[in-house]
């Protein structure tokens, strides 16, 4: 059993003002595989402190020393991949593919925003004055548990990158992947206090990073509920924010699709990360004239779909983070059941031959009306919906009508047509005919799902505010 009590504050490793331990558990077994130290408010000022005084040089560094810190930290964290992955599988559950892509992530992340700012020009002119790209001073970072270290490392890259200092509070629940990030990126020797993470519980540490004056900047991922709160409390001192929150996508499968390509990517877009992603694939529209056939492929693709061992090769469904995760996904299953859709695979316990661990059986409902529950509100577990259209006008309303808007997916034999069907559905990010991941592209949502842009140029420029600057010639 890991027993962590220590924290990051100006470079060293120190251990928590606060009393409380929080249980680590194995997801896959229900075990209890470790304790974490909570931090207090305290221990989240004294991080802010130590994150103030490090940016008064931190901000003044140029473009090249700030590219070797990223290069650094890149090194470092690829160095401990192995332990990462580690990590994300006894601590998470995530499958083998999924485990090694989280892992590799968090170091992609740092070199990419190595790569943006290579070429970003922080100085531009307009009219007569220069405008001049500022880092906002110290960023509050709070990161969820779906992907622990590659939140951590993909929100300090950006604030890196700007200029920026920052106090990251990471999710309780991924303490075991935090240590080992958290070593790593101490292994590349940046100044003290330029990043320093703190994980405590988000009513405490998380409140005061979110309402303390001498923290400029906060960026949020998680859901849409908290992020309201943090909104809420970053007013009172007018914190620039970034929110990535929840989302409900829709999958719009056209009347031309070939299910036989198109069944297993939406199978992928639904179950990704085991459903626990803000950017599953869960509302899947489907063309009435073709439900029959489109239902009988999906059934055959779901039955070789497998919840189960994250450390089995043939498994793409892991457990759920937590039990409560458990029994919100449990719940919601029931609720389908109760409001009249109609059950085609999966449904409500665990899958056959397993007694224990959060595992959900991989479950997808059709005849769903877009006003049922199951429609409506995210449930970040392998359930999903299916729901039909007459024409493409029906299609897209059904699409749009959502209170989220952060990711969908068009799949159609017509690239074109797909284009333009992307082109009136209100989400950050529409994938045509693909799944891939384009760290370049700006990533956030429309609507309820978010404020503000990540990754690329975007997720750079949110760390930064312009300052005109004219001067008489």
């Amino acid at each position: 059993m890991q027993i962590i009590d220590r924290i990051y504050i100006d470079g060293e490793f120190v251990k928590p003002h606060g009393d409380e331990y929080f249980d680590l558990f194995n997801p896959a077994t229900e075990q209890v595989i470790g304790r974490v130290l909570l931090a207090d408010a305290q221990d989240a000022r004294d991080a802010i402190a130590a994150a103030k005084r490090a940016f008064a040089a931190f901000s003044r560094t140029g473009k090249s020393e700030r590219i070797d810190m990223l290069k650094r930290l890149h090194a470092a964290v690829v160095a401990r991949e192995d332990e990462l992955y580690e990590a994300i599988t006894e601590e998470y559950g995530a499958p083998v593919s999924r485990g090694r892509w989280m892992a590799r992530h968090a170091s992609d992340v740092l070199a990419g925003a190595a790569k943006v700012l290579e070429d970003y020009p922080f100085t531009r002119r307009a009219g007569m004055a220069d405008v001049v790209m500022q880092p906002l001073g110290v960023a509050g970072l709070i990161t969820p548990w779906n992907s622990d270290a590659g939140f951590i490392c993909g929100k300090l890259a950006a604030a890196l990158a700007a200029g920026c200092t920052a106090v990251i509070k990471p999710s309780e629940m991924s303490a075991i992947q935090t240590r080992v990030i958290t070593e790593a990126l101490h292994e590349a020797g940046l100044p003290p206090g330029v990043f320093n993470i703190v994980t405590g519980r988000g009513d405490t540490v998380g409140a005061e990073i979110s309402s303390h004056r001498d923290v400029a900047k906060l960026s949020f991922t998680g859901s849409t509920a908290v992020g309201k709160t943090i909104l809420r409390t970053a007013a009172s001192t007018l914190k620039r924010v970034t929110l990535e929150l929840g989302g409900k996508s829709p999958v719009v499968v056209l009347d031309d699709a070939n299910f036989e390509e198109v069944v297993p990517l939406v199978i992928q877009a639904g179950f990704m990360n085991s459903g626990q992603a803000c950017i599953a694939g869960t509302r899947i529209l489907v063309p009435q004239n073709r439900l029959a056939e489109f239902e009988s492929r999906l059934r055959d693709e779901v039955a070789r779909t497998h919840s189960g061992d994250p450390r089995d090769p043939q498994t793409s469904i892991g457990p759920m983070v937590s039990q409560k995760q458990w029994e919100r996904v449990q719940r919601y299953i029931r609720i389908g059941i109760d409001e009249g859709a109609r059950l085609i695979a999966g449904g409500e316990g665990r899958p056959d031959g397993l007694q224990t661990g959060w595992f959900v059986r991989p479950t997808v409902f059709s005849d769903v009306r877009n006003d049922m529950t199951i429609a409506r509100e995210e449930i970040f577990g392998p359930v999903l919906s299916i729901l039909t259209y007459r024409d493409i006008e029906e299609a897209i309303s059904i699409a749009n009508d959502t209170d989220y808007g952060l990711q969908a997916y068009v799949f159609s034999a017509d690239t074109k047509r797909a284009r333009e069907v992307a082109s009136r559905i209100e989400a950050g990010r529409v994938l045509v005919n693909t799944l891939a991941h384009e760290p370049a592209a700006p990533f956030g949502g429309f609507k309820q799902s978010g404020i503000g842009r990540e990754y690329g140029t975007y997720g750079l420029e949110a760390f930064l505010e312009p300052k005109a600057v004219i001067a008489a010639a």
